[in-house]
């Protein structure tokens, strides 16, 4: 199987295959300016966010190279500080269709950086895309370093992944009901 573009090559969590920008810490103001347009920065203050930083990478993209792909196992979330990524899922073909597309302020990656497991969808660079990498690693020593933000950190990700669960539920009891009638 092919290797992602984001593979993780060392315990350093140097990325293989796409530019490394720089350390969170050198676009922690761009990332704070993503706080009106992310649901996952909206209680943070610009220390919280000045702090994070510090413990995420910042990659770039080229359009259409593969950030994430299907199946690989991973164990970072990341977040769009500018440009687009689509969503793409393998279908009963193997090929691949684009589910949705996100922009600045997006978090991607979540469920695998909690649990490990495969990745569910594919990522890939719609057009010059800049993000910034937090691993579990990363997050693991914020917990341990800045307890408080931490938890705001994980409170998110556990709202957010319980509304995606909700709304995946509402969209599978309306497609049985549709398929009832």
């Amino acid at each position: 199987m092919a290797q992602s573009a984001l593979e993780l090559a060392s315990d350093q969590g140097n990325l293989l295959n796409l530019e490394k920008v720089s350390k969170g810490t050198a676009l922690a103001e761009e990332i704070f300016g993503l706080v009106g347009q992310s649901q996952f920065f909206a209680e943070f203050s610009r220390r919280d966010i000045a702090v994070l930083a510090g413990y995420m990478d910042i990659f770039r993209a080229q359009s259409g190279e593969i950030i994430i792909r299907e199946g690989d196992v991973g164990d970072f979330m990341l977040l769009i500080i500018e440009g687009e990524v689509d969503i793409l899922k393998r279908g009963l073909r193997s090929e691949h269709q684009r589910m949705t597309s996100v922009g600045p302020g997006m978090t991607l990656g979540e469920m695998s950086m909690i649990d490990g497991e495969p990745r569910f969808a594919t990522c890939r660079a719609a057009r010059i895309t800049t993000f910034s990498v937090l691993t579990r690693d990363s997050m693991a020593k914020i917990i341990l370093d800045h307890p408080s933000i931490g938890s705001k950190i994980l409170v998110k990700l556990v709202t957010m992944l319980s509304l995606r669960l909700r709304q995946t539920s509402a969209k599978l009891l309306q497609y049985m009901e549709n398929g009832r009638q």
